[in-house]
């Protein structure tokens, strides 16, 4: 199995609803995103998938994120804006976009440089 990861980041705040402590309140994060791609075939040159390629794709999913509340987006308005629901959320959008023979194998969205939350499928 070949794998390439990818890093990208973007800022935004949040309040946890429901949560008994200081992340029920306003706050920002400058989160940090890392993607697993992975294939058990290279392609016809001999890479999994072109990083140009996967970069611009995160970039595009991480976009309608960046510089804002993520409580007033449609996506977190039940699901709460957690590391664990951004994490899904990117990986749903993701996933789609990933062209054969590379597969999605998960994302993880650092919160800050100790706390981190990973979505993958199965």
């Amino acid at each position: 199995m070949f794998k390439i990861r990818l890093r990208d980041s973007f800022s935004s705040a949040h309040m946890l609803r429901g949560y008994q402590g200081d992340c029920e309140r306003l706050h920002g994060h400058n989160y940090r995103i890392e993607v697993t791609i992975c294939s058990h075939d290279l392609n016809e040159i001999g890479i999994l998938a072109d990083f140009r390629d996967v970069k611009q794709t995160l970039k595009d999913c991480l976009n309608p994120l960046d510089h804002r509340l993520l409580n007033d987006l449609p996506e977190f308005i039940s699901d709460n804006p957690s590391a664990e629901n951004i994490a899904k959320h990117i990986f749903l959008k993701l996933k789609p976009k990933i062209k054969e023979p590379a597969k999605l194998l998960e994302v993880e969205v650092w919160e800050n440089d100790n706390c981190s939350a990973v979505f993958s499928e199965g």
